[in-house]
Order: C-alpha cells, then sequence, then structure tokens
C-alpha cells in the first residue's frame, strides 16, 4: 500500500534513525508512533535504572525525529489514557491518524514477535514486519550456518563474521596471523589511582522528570536511581564511544577478565546498553576500534577482544535465541531446581566476591561479563539453580539486558542449560579462580584454599560437590572428564566431607524472590517474599 497513509511503529530498543521501518517510510504521508506501556515495562521486574535509560531516550529519540521533519505520536505512560500493551497504543493511533497499515521493524524478543503475529486480525489493517538489518547476520544467514552442526561453537561462527565484513583482516588471513587473542587478556589488574573514570552523564530535564516517574510508579523494581549515570541521547552515547576509545580501549583486552573491590568497571567500555537500544551502531563501533589499531593507538589483543564480543558472542547469540526459541527458554539439561538465593536480590551475604557483584548491581545495573558468568552465574550453577530462575533475575537487573542477548547467555553459556548446544564444558571454577581473577578473596572472611573445616570458602565445596553429582555427564565429556578423574582420587571420606558440607552450605542459605510490591522505594530489596524471582 505505498501511497497510503502507513503508521510506524518505533520500539524502545530501536532508537535508530537508520532503522528498516523508517527506511520504508515517508514522512509526508507515514506517521511514526512511540508507546510507553505498562506491558513492556512490567514483563519484568526491570532495574530502576533501565527504565529510565529507555523512557528518557525514547522521549529523546521522539524529538530526534520531528527535529528530522517526521510526524510523531508520542503516549507516554502517566498520560490518563495511556494503552496498557504495544497493540492497544497501535489501535487508538490507527483510529486518530486513519493509517491503514502498520509497519515495524521486528521486534528483538520472542514474546512480543509471537503477540504480532495476531496484529493484522486483531487490528484489522495489514502489518509488515520488517527484518532488523542493524545485525550484521540475517536470521537466515544464520540458520544456514547452523544447520547441521552438532553444536554452535562461537569461535567458528565468529570466523565466518571476520570474513564477512574484513574486520581485523589481512587479506583472507586474521591480522596478526591469528584470530583470537584471548591468552594476553587475563592478567590481573591492581588498584590504582589512575584507571580510566568515565565522566558521568548529567540528567537533564527529560531525565529528571523520567527519574521522578520511575520513582514514584515503579518503587517496587529493583534497583537504586542515586546514581543514575547512563547516557540517553545519541550524541551522549557517541560521546562515551569516543571516550573509551581514546581512554580505555588500549588496556582493555589484558584486563578485561579482572575484577577490583570498588571498580565496577575498569577498563569496560559500558557501550552494551547503547548498543542495544540502538543509539549505537555495532559495526560503525568496530571499525572505530579497528582503526585504532591500524593507526599504532591500541594493541591488536585489546582491539580484537572487544571486536570479538560484539560481531562474534552479540551476533552469536541472537542467533541461538531465534533458532532455538520458544523452547530455549525451558531448557535444564542439569535437572536443577533450587530456588534462587535470597542474596541475588539483596546483596546480603559475608561471601566477598558476591557480596561486590550483587551489590554493584543493584546499585547500578551494570556488571561486566566475568563478574557475570563467573560470580553471580557459576555460583548459581554450582548451587543448583533452577536456569530459568537464573534467567529471570539476569533479564531483571541489567540495564543493558534484552532476552535475545540475555537468555542464551544465562541459560546457554552460564549455567549450562542447553546442555552444550553453546558451550564444550560448563564455566564452572572452585574459590582458585576467583582469587586468581580478583582482589575479592583478600577481603573475605572465607579462606579460598580451603576446601573444609573451619573459614572454607563455600566455593570450593560446592564446585567439588557439582563435579560429583553429575558424575555420569561427566564422563562423556573429555573437557570435564580430567577434572572428574581428579575428584575420583580424593579420599572417600574426604569425598563425602565436601558433599556435605555442600549440602549443609546449601541447606543454611536462604531461597526466596523478589516481588515487585514489596520492595523498598529507592534501595536493594531487604528480604526474601514468597515465590520464586
Amino acid at each position: 500500500m505505498p501511497d497510503r497513509p502507513r503508521l510506524i511503529l518505533i520500539l524502545g530498543d530501536q532508537l535508530s534513525p537508520g532503522i528498516s521501518s523508517l527506511r520504508h517510510a515517508d514522512p509526508a504521508r507515514d506517521t511514526v508512533l512511540m508507546a510507553e506501556v505498562a506491558a513492556e515495562a512490567g514483563y519484568a521486574d526491570h532495574h530502576k535504572q533501565k527504565l529510565v535509560l529507555v523512557f528518557s531516550a525514547m522521549r529523546h529519540f521522539a524529538e530526534e525525529l520531528r527535529g528530522a521533519g517526521w510526524r510523531v505520536t508520542y503516549r507516554r505512560i502517566d498520560d490518563p489514557d495511556a494503552a496498557p500493551d504495544l497493540r492497544a497504543a497501535a489501535a487508538d493511533a490507527l483510529r486518530e491518524t486513519g493509517a491503514e497499515s502498520v509497519a515495524v521493524t521486528e521486534p528483538g524478543e520472542w514474546r512480543l514477535w509471537d503477540q504480532m503475529q495476531d496484529w493484522p486480525a486483531t487490528l484489522g489493517v495489514p502489518v509488515d514486519l520488517l527484518a532488523d538489518d542493524r545485525f550484521i547476520v540475517s536470521r537466515e544467514e544464520f540458520e544456514t550456518w547452523a544447520s547441521g552442526r552438532r553444536n554452535f561453537i562461537m569461535e567458528h561462527f565468529y570466523r565466518m563474521v571476520r570474513r564477512k565484513t574484513g574486520l581485523l583482516m589481512d587479506g583472507d588471513q586474521p591480522a596478526g596471523d591469528r584470530w583470537n587473542f584471548d591468552a594476553e587478556n587475563r592478567a590481573l589488574a591492581k588498584p590504582d589511582l589512575f584507571l580510566p573514570q568515565a565522566p558521568d552523564a548529567t540528567p537533564d530535564a527529560v531525565t529528571e522528570e523520567v527519574v521522578a516517574l520511575v520513582r514514584d510508579r515503579f518503587a517496587g523494581h529493583v534497583g537504586r536511581l542515586d546514581q543514575f549515570r547512563w547516557h540517553v541521547t545519541r550524541a551522549g552515547a557517541e560521546a562515551a564511544r569516543d571516550w573509551f576509545i581514546a581512554n580505555a580501549l588500549p588496556d582493555f583486552g589484558r584486563f578485561q577478565d579482572a575484577m577490583l573491590l570498588g571498580q565496577p568497571h575498569l577498563y569496560h567500555s559500558l557501550l552494551s546498553p547503547y548498543l542495544n537500544i540502538g543509539l549505537l551502531d555495532p559495526l560503525d563501533l568496530c571499525r572505530r576500534a579497528e582503526a585504532e589499531w591500524r593507526a599504532g593507538r591500541a594493541p591488536l589483543n585489546s582491539v580484537e577482544g572487544f571486536v570479538r564480543q560484539i560481531i562474534g558472542w552479540r551476533e552469536y547469540v541472537r542467533g541461538i535465541y531465534w533458532r532455538e526459541m520458544p523452547a530455549y527458554v525451558d531448557l535444564n539439561a542439569l535437572d536443577a531446581t533450587a530456588d534462587l538465593p535470597d542474596l541475588y536480590w539483596t546483596g546480603d551475604t559475608d561471601m566477598a566476591c558476591l557480596a561486590e557483584v550483587v551489590g554493584q548491581t543493584l546499585d547500578i545495573g551494570h556488571a561486566h561479563h566475568i563478574q557475570r558468568l563467573m560470580i553471580t552465574g557459576t555460583f548459581a550453577m554450582l548451587m543448583g539453580v533452577d536456569p530459568r530462575q537464573v534467567h529471570e533475575w539476569y533479564l531483571a537487573v541489567y540495564v543493558d539486558a534484552y532476552e535475545w542477548v540475555e537468555l542464551p547467555n544465562t541459560l546457554g553459556m552460564s549455567q549450562y542449560g542447553d546442555g552444550g548446544l553453546m558451550a564444550t564444558k560448563p564455566y564452572a571454577a572452585s574459590a582458585a579462580y576467583v582469587n586468581r581473577m580478583s582482589n575479592y578473596c583478600g577481603a573475605c572472611r572465607y579462606d579460598p584454599k580451603k576446601r573444609l573445616g573451619n573459614g572454607a570458602c563455600p566455593w570450593n565445596a560446592l564446585y567439588w560437590d557439582f563435579v560429583a553429582r553429575h558424575a555420569d555427564r561427566w564422563r562423556g565429556n573429555n573437557r570435564m572428564l580430567p577434572i572428574l578423574r581428579n575428584w575420583e582420587r580424593f579420599d572417600p571420606d574426604e569425598q563425602a566431607a565436601i558433599r556435605a558440607a555442600a549440602a549443609a552450605f546449601r541447606a543454611g542459605l536462604p531461597a526466596g524472590g523478589y516481588s515487585s510490591s514489596s520492595g523498598a522505594s529507592d534501595a536493594r530489596p531487604s528480604g526474601p517474599t514468597s515465590g520464586s524471582a
């Protein structure tokens, strides 16, 4: 219907002026609809800072579109006649504008895509779902790559994308004659007054208004608002990008796995929230990083590690998500059934590593990838927590969390819930790993070198109990078999003592969940509630 007015729906994570729905629209004929709706704000107990980021960024993007000549209908969640969900918002806008069809770039999350399949019937107009070509690898291209494979090794996918984009390639060979520089990227950082400190964003009047809205309307949601630092405009996101490239990228690779008390960011970029809502373009970001290496301003190991996170992991997990949903969310290969410990919602624990990472997460809605994978993720897996509960926690507490990127990283990579579809072995570790890659253990009452006895770190008993609990599975896994063999060399009495210690620790750890109806107004939740997260 090229000559008839259309409604162009822009979702809260589609804040890109070049997005496919806008490229196929006409500013002189069509109307853009953007809507803050309760269904999207409340399908998870989203961190307060995520809600502020998305709502404020949406409002700023609406003004950006108006400045570019678009007619924009914007619905705020606090409007007296606010629609409860996106379908209702579209129905209202169709009546008001007289538009005869709807166009929308396909949503990133399966649940919303599934809902939209019924929209033509319920709205009574054609609904055109357009491909989201902000990603480098289309869903169809990923399916072609994955077809016939027993498991999906990210490294193989990553090499395909490197060849496709030409990033960090010298002809048909990888720059530096290596695809991966991970071995150079595991240095332990030390406390240093000269660690780069990215400048905080200063909230403008729009953001301050949204902060007040979220503080009032979403008081029960997890997280704090007194440290809101995120950029909410394209210009702000680009400034954050440029600061990272100039100040932190050169040392990003070397220290990307390190963890320090009181240093939540180290050399990490903090750009994922802007990538995931559309304020930054992933391929452009990678090309800028590559240019720093080619100009001699950043080493190859740092640039390759950064690029791999974006065109490797980010693209890869999206492909996994769309290929495996909707069944993927219910996978539980290790038959883990424990409830998520309450400490994930409170940060109340005397284990310094968890107190640090969970506390940081609740305060600012962010933790870097090793903190997520090897602290909160590994601990939950060793505890035998139901992977769906772990997924729901990650989806709720992180500012950059959207199900398409969060679910495979959590359920598949972190919890081994898909049984090895993504990872060739579980990311299990004892306290030795935490002690090696952080300074957390020095501030803890537990001894990372002790398996049993007074002051023994619970990680150790939990780790070996995890190995023993799934021994039959590890006999068929070449990467886990040596670890199992080590366990089998332990004295039987020590094995029994370790398993008893693990069971006692699990039994003594309060479990529960967080309910948005019982949270504090602007603080960490103070205690468990009934049910699960």
